[in-house]
């Protein structure tokens, strides 16, 4: 019942709340669709922590998705064998992984260390900090200790068939038994704080301003003076 209820009960309320969280929280409060700014509090530290954190998560992400996504033996269809994947995947990744830690490490240290900036967070702003970085070194010591004490383990032939499953509506609970536990406590974590993204400042994420993109120029007339 505990295998049941970590690896097919709770991913699939996570996902259930991600969904119906966003769509509540937009139909009940735009106007906090937003992350509060504390740049005017303090600058630096931000603006390296966030710098390394957003550089090094889309690569990250993406390395997830083609991981978790794809099959196997789709690489190996396409040139890419079981090698060449795990170099990437332990020197690329482990890089990238490194920038995003490091950023997430800066960032929650401002966040708590910093007086002013503490009493301007909120209980979920600490929270959704701590968590993060949980779920990066998590990943990193994955990715670095656990692979090196397990290099057999393979969470291709596990985490990610689970993973699919899930959205095939197929999940086998008895997949997960074998992980070790770091890569449990990544996928655990990893789950919540999507059930968490709806109700925190990281709904800023879908506020990406693509329109200024393709908009008109605002143009700026100067007023003549009689």
């Amino acid at each position: 019942m505990v295998d049941q209820f970590l690896w097919v009960i709770f991913p699939y309320l996570c996902i259930a709340v991600f969904v119906v969280g966003h769509i509540y929280r937009y139909r009940t409060d735009q106007f906090h669709w937003t992350a509060k700014s504390s740049e005017f509090i303090e600058k630096k530290q931000l603006m390296v922590g966030s710098l390394l954190f957003h550089l090094g998560i889309i690569p990250v992400i993406f390395g997830h998705i083609a991981g978790l996504g794809i099959p196997k033996e789709w690489m190996r269809a396409f040139g890419v064998n079981d090698h060449m994947y795990h170099i990437g995947a332990i020197y690329i990744g482990g890089f990238f992984g490194f920038v995003t830690l490091a950023g997430m490490v800066i960032l929650t240290f401002r966040r708590f260390t910093k007086k002013n900036v503490r009493q301007l967070s909120s209980a979920s702003d600490l929270i959704v900090n701590s968590l993060l970085l949980l779920i990066v070194f998590m990943g990193m010591y994955a990715t670095i200790v656990t692979n090196a004490v397990q290099p057999g383990f393979d969470y291709r032939d596990t985490i990610s068939i689970w993973f699919r499953g899930l959205f095939l509506l197929s999940p086998d609970p008895a997949l997960m038994t074998i992980v070790p536990l770091s890569f449990k406590i990544h996928a655990l974590a990893g789950f919540a704080i999507f059930a968490m993204w709806p109700f925190t400042r990281l709904v800023h994420v879908w506020s990406v301003p693509l329109n200024y993109v393709g908009r008109s120029y605002i143009l700026y007339r100067r007023h003549k003076m009689n």
